[in-house]
């Protein structure tokens, strides 16, 4: 039997597809899928984590719903897929005028639709969830499922709604999918979407064919001067990250003043202009595009030869999937990373802001009132909250076990299901406390960022570590293992002005600002994709491989990222990301291994 799901899935990915071959992490997930398991599969950026739904949705002959943060990202797959002519597309979200919308309602309706994309806060409303349990989906897929997790990144409080979502939907399977969750994440991932005993694949996070580079800087005007430098001698075309707006706006202007042709792209530009630099990036017109790393791309490009950040992101959660974007063509790519340690201020920052008190009283005072579920409308009105605020305080008051939020609105039911009496400042204590935690996670990945900036070792290994994976050291791909990159001179800058008086020949451009000969990294035939395995778990033979759970004093429980270069890097549930000496921790005896690990 699994040999003919073997044989069908690949001849449906070359017949409809025109795919030769599949991964084998992407193989393995589609056969689960094929099963009606649920999945979690973690898979680079370029890696095909699209294909483990669309294969599938070809033969499971019902609609697959697919959960998407990004309008963006959505818009590209459906395009992508109805240029292939593979399968029927219809998207359900805000940014559509109401008459797409319900001509898209029609076709589901009508069965004429194989996959239907959707935001998240689209399915937190009832009536386009009963909608879509009419037709009665296949699957469920969750994109960028880290979002779901309080533990990853880039927490997003509709993901929290899911869980319910698929419940409404009849329990269809449940695919997620992301590119960077570590073990810890995907327990969380798991838990949360209420996935039953799923078949978690992850494929290797190691992106070879992409050089890792860090140039660190003192003052702001030498970083601005190297970004444009930098940007100008890479190959094209390429993505520049910039920690602001006004930033990328800034950059754009000064590339295009070069000749280069360049364009911003962040959350302060119309729809309009979004898709506008987004078209011309893909179709090749663009050199460069100049984006803001809070907002998130979206972009779907092979060929990306450079991401380069012009400010630090605020962990390597997202450092990595930024990068990721480039050299999804297998061929040799390069991340670059302009460091400022005050650069470091900004992104702490972010990571700051207190939930108001008074408005988790507000709520939990209201639930507590009524022995019936209340609606997010009424909360809304009563409580004088946006949608965005409200949701954030059920999800704190849902995580302390005060609150359960389900098809018909929230209700009281008291700490870890306690009679309803119980003391409000205990409950609003109690979600401040949930805060807490989760900004000295954020915080600990700003100190984790830093330490790869500032590493002397293997920049792969710090990187790949702290998603508890590991690498061959010397890696031969980062510069602290190869050297550092020749750095161009300023006066490339002023060259290319007079000797271009429009927009530069490509070619002529390139050999002018090309560092000198020998500079730039091998490539061989074995960087052309990431290695792919199973995760499986730790053996004994070592005390502290990544996977083991541990205990610590002071901090309390947490989970071994990796080891290397006499440290060990520990995610604990109390403080987020913690680097230890290991000499020190086995002389003073300061982890003690739990009795569930390693898992």
């Amino acid at each position: 039997m699994l040999a003919l799901t073997s044989r069908r899935l690949r001849g449906t990915a070359r017949r409809v597809f025109g795919w030769q071959q599949l991964r084998p992490a992407q193989l393995s997930a589609m056969k689960a899928v094929m099963k009606g398991r649920d999945v979690l599969a973690v898979m680079p950026t370029g890696a095909g984590k699209s294909a483990v739904y669309q294969v599938p949705a070809v033969l499971l002959g019902g609609p697959v719903v697919v959960v998407s943060p990004l309008i963006a990202l959505q818009r590209d797959q459906m395009q992508s897929l109805l240029g292939s002519g593979a399968l029927r597309t219809a998207a359900i979200n805000s940014a559509q005028r109401r008459s797409d919308n319900e001509t898209a309602w029609a076709r589901i309706s009508a069965s004429s639709v194989d996959v239907v994309f959707l935001a998240p806060e689209q399915l937190a409303k009832p009536d386009v969830t009963d909608r879509l349990a009419a037709v009665r989906p296949r699957l469920l897929v969750v994109d960028e499922a880290h979002c779901v997790s309080s533990w990853g990144h880039d927490f997003r409080p509709d993901y929290l709604r899911l869980r319910h979502a698929r419940e409404r939907l009849g329990n269809p399977p449940v695919l997620a999918l992301t590119a960077n969750a570590a073990a810890p994440v995907r327990r969380d991932i798991a838990e949360r979407l209420g996935m039953k005993d799923p078949v978690e694949i992850v494929a290797g996070f190691d992106r070879p064919n992409i050089h890792l580079d860090v140039s660190p800087f003192q003052d702001a005007a030498a970083k601005e001067r190297f970004v444009l430098e930098r940007t100008a001698v890479e190959e094209k075309p390429g993505i520049l990250y910039a920690g602001t707006r006004k930033a990328a706006d800034s950059y754009a202007e000064q590339l295009s003043d070069l000749g280069l042709a360049a364009a911003s792209y962040h959350a302060g530009l119309s729809a309009a202009e979004r898709r506008q630099a987004q078209d011309r990036f893909s179709s090749g017109e663009l050199d460069v595009v100049v984006a803001t790393s809070a907002f998130g791309m979206g972009i779907d490009k092979a060929n990306v030869r450079f991401v380069l950040h012009a400010s630090v992101p605020g962990s390597l959660d997202a450092y990595y999937q930024e990068i990721g974007r480039a050299g999804r063509d297998g061929a040799p790519a390069r991340a670059i990373l302009a460091y400022r340690p005050q650069d470091l201020g900004l992104q702490r920052f972010f990571a700051t802001g207190a939930p108001d008190a008074d408005a988790l009283r507000r709520v939990a005072e209201l639930l507590r009132g009524e022995a019936a579920a209340v609606s997010a409308t009424r909360l809304r009105a009563e409580c004088e909250l946006g949608a965005t605020a409200l949701s954030a305080v059920l999800n704190l008051l849902e995580e302390t076990g005060t609150v359960r939020t389900g098809r018909d609105g929230s209700r009281f039911i008291g700490a870890d299901g306690a009679s309803a009496d119980d003391d409000l400042d205990a409950v609003v204590r109690s979600a401040l406390a949930v805060h807490a935690t989760h900004l000295k996670l954020e915080q600990s990945r700003v100190d984790m960022m830093r330490g790869y900036a500032e590493t002397t070792d293997c920049r792969r290994r710090f990187l790949l570590g702290y998603f508890g994976d590991s690498v061959p050291v010397p890696c031969g791909a980062c510069d602290n293992c190869t050297g550092p990159v020749t750095k161009p001179h300023t006066s490339g800058l002023r060259r290319v002005r007079s000797v271009n008086a429009g927009r530069p020949d490509k070619a002529t451009a390139r050999q002018r600002w090309w560092p000198r000969a020998g500079a730039r990294p091998d490539a061989t035939a074995g960087a052309v994709r990431a290695a792919e395995t199973v995760v499986r778990p730790a053996t004994d033979d070592h005390a502290y491989l990544p996977g083991v759970r541990v205990s610590h004093d002071q901090w309390g429980r947490g989970e071994v990222m990796s080891e290397g270069d006499g440290k060990l890097t520990i995610l604990f549930e109390s403080v987020g990301y913690r680097t230890l000496s290991l000499a020190v921790v086995t002389d003073k005896q300061l982890l003690v291994a739990l009795p569930d690990a390693p898992r």
